[in-house]
């Protein structure tokens, strides 16, 4: 008859328990598979059966009970690595959304808007029309499993309860923020540019011949030419993902070993 003791049960349930919290924490924050179109019972599916695969390979686990004030620590610490890194997914893909706002306001479709279910929030049509693309450019990069297999190594680079963590990543997170409106700006930089020259150009027009209504044809002239413009710089927003991405990924991985101190 097959006998399983206290201590042995105690054992599995940890070995699963500290990998699935850091995994759901990252799965709920992050936005490819956190989005509210995904359902929970699917995202804590996911998180289970990567935690159940990755469980055998992990580094020697506290023995600390669950239920307990360290276990309650241990927990918390989990929490805010899983959310701490998908942060850094959520700020790299809101490059897009912010070039996505500036572009739609110089070109007058900043009242072009709708609620967004999963930020809560009314949103331009133009940036979320970048960010599924962007998402759709993750996945075909393969760039979903990058992440995860990431998440899985940090097991390793980051034992669960092994050590405090490092202040400094949370630094590193907040002024990795500044990456939204600094490669969000270089991303439209073009885009508006020439918008601000065409329309710099009709204001001289306006002044030069005053009876032309530069209301008339200033709005169809911004709009289509920079719809013409977003399609030209459709031919290189590959290009500029790619780094994109990549520039995420690396930060990951450096917001973990900053943990790690």
């Amino acid at each position: 008859m097959l006998e399983v003791t206290y201590d042995q049960l105690h054992a599995w349930l940890v070995a699963f328990f500290w990998p699935f919290v850091r995994l759901l924490a990252f799965i709920m924050a992050a936005p490819l598979w956190g989005h509210d179109s995904i359902p929970r019972q699917a995202r804590i599916g996911l998180a289970a059966l990567i935690a159940y695969v990755i469980a055998p390979s992990l580094p020697p686990l506290p023995a600390v009970p669950i239920v307990s004030w360290p276990g309650l620590g241990i927990l918390v610490e989990q929490l805010l690595i899983g959310v701490a890194m998908g942060l850094v997914m959520h700020v790299t893909l809101s490059v897009v959304m912010a070039a996505g706002e500036y572009i739609a306001l110089k070109m007058g479709l900043g009242f072009a808007t709708f609620f967004a279910s999963d930020i809560g929030e009314n949103t331009v049509v133009l940036a979320r029309f970048l960010y599924m693309i962007t998402l759709l450019m993750m996945l075909a990069l393969n760039v979903h499993l990058m992440v995860i297999e990431i998440l899985a190594d940090s097991f390793t680079a980051l034992p669960i309860g092994a050590h405090p963590l490092n202040a400094d990543a949370f630094e590193a997170i907040a002024r990795y923020g500044g990456t939204i409106f600094r490669s969000g700006l270089l991303l439209a930089l073009p885009v508006i540019a020439a918008l601000m020259i065409i329309n710099l150009s009709l204001g001289i027009l306006n002044r030069a011949s005053p009876q032309l209504t530069i209301f008339s044809i200033g709005f169809p002239l911004t709009l289509t030419a920079g719809l013409a413009l977003l399609m030209v710089l459709m031919m290189d927003l590959s290009r500029f993902l790619e780094n994109l991405f990549q520039q995420g990924l690396n930060m990951l991985q450096q917001v973990i070993a900053l943990m790690a101190g």
